[in-house]
């Protein structure tokens, strides 16, 4: 039986406890390749295409569209044409999922905190402590905090060192903010680097966290070694306070729903979780305030106060930029003003957020730019 081979409900994130099947993407009997999506499954978070992690034979699919299903469970099974269908049955059958090794406390170590400047501030680290493995430091979007990243630590954790912050006044960092400039907000994140120990970094960027990274690239070019950045702020004018102002204001989960779903190109992505965990982090004391003062150095009636990314070019890092072409937040005709030199690439069918909407797609990307940014 060991040319069987299980296709498992994958575990995107600390907090993921189950996924329920949408719908499979194959059918019994095609050749899998590995990185295949293979089927979509949805948490409370967000839906995804699970990838194929090995290549074989789909013999059979265990799991139907509707099952909810903890991590690690038995969704289908790959085996060489010449495994019988009764040794597959058997397997089947005597399929146990394994417990899910991530307890409580193993899932709050994975958080950390550290004092920068009198802020405290959560981060997540990923992929052991070697320095002799590049480190990645992801910095997320207005309103947006580190689990933004959901679909992306794990894979670039394969080979380096990856972090992801809460900036100040997001997630479950102080709502308190160093300042409103994309300056005062890049001069943050490089103490948030010497307080955990990052001499010099790959920087990935989403949105404001694009503009941060941009910014860092420009001013502090030591300590950054190449910058990817998604649907950044900083290329350009315009930016839709609908989304800025309405994301402050909004108090209740039917004012802040057709806000957020500004943020994606199915709307349908935003779940009922999503919200409430917006609500409740919008409800903290203090967080209001950072996110008004911060709307304001920034994004002040629908403008872009800075523009960092026309100086990337001289800045002589390795850039890539990554946009939807359906980005309702930050225009994707910004990416024309991407470097010379900078790999560029539109999904034409994401919104603001195609870390998490083509998240096969975007690791895939972000891996040879680090690969290839020394």
């Amino acid at each position: 039986m060991s040319a069987i081979t299980p296709i498992v409900m994958p575990k995107w994130g600390l907090s993921m406890k189950e996924g329920t099947v949408n719908e499979w993407l194959v059918e019994e009997g095609t050749e899998i390749t590995v990185g295949m999506p293979i089927l979509d499954v949805e948490t409370d978070k967000i839906a995804n295409a699970v990838e194929a992690p090995d290549a074989g034979l789909l013999r059979r699919r265990v799991a139907s569209a509707g099952d909810t299903l903890p991590v690690k469970a038995l969704l289908g099974v790959l085996a060489p044409s010449e495994v019988s269908d009764a040794d597959i049955d058997a397997y089947v059958s005597s399929y146990v999922t394994p417990a899910d090794d991530e307890k409580e406390g193993e899932e709050a170590a994975a958080y950390h905190f550290v004092d920068v400047d009198g802020i405290r501030v959560r981060y997540a680290s990923r992929g052991g402590d070697d320095a002799s493995r590049a480190a990645v430091l992801f910095i997320h979007g207005f309103g947006g905090d580190l689990d933004n990243w959901l679909f992306n630590l794990d894979a670039l954790a394969e080979k380096n060192r990856v972090f992801a912050l809460d900036l100040p006044g997001h997630g479950q960092s102080t709502p308190t903010v160093p300042g409103t400039s994309l300056a005062d907000l890049a001069g943050f994140v490089g103490k948030f680097m010497d307080a955990v120990g990052l001499d010099k970094a790959h920087l990935v960027g989403h949105s404001m966290g694009g503009g941060i990274a941009a910014q860092m690239a420009v001013d502090q070019p030591a300590r950054v070694q190449s910058v990817s950045l998604i649907s950044p702020a900083g290329f350009g004018d315009e930016v839709n306070n609908a989304y800025t102002e309405g994301f402050v204001t909004a108090e209740s989960r039917r004012e802040l729903k057709p806000v957020v779903e500004l943020l994606f190109a199915n709307p349908e992505l935003v779940s009922r979780q999503m919200l409430d965990d917006l609500l409740k982090y919008k409800r903290l004391d203090g967080v209001s305030d950072a996110l008004t003062s911060l709307n304001g150095g920034l994004f002040a009636g629908g403008k872009q106060s800075a523009q960092p990314g026309g100086k990337l070019g001289a800045s002589g890092k390795p850039v890539l930029v990554i946009w939807g072409g359906k980005d309702q937040i930050i225009p994707a005709a910004h990416a024309k003003n991407a470097p010379e030199g900078a790999t560029v690439r539109v999904f034409d069918d994401a919104g603001h957020m195609s870390q998490m909407e083509k998240a096969n797609e975007v690791n895939a990307l972000l891996k040879e730019q680090v690969g290839k940014g020394g």
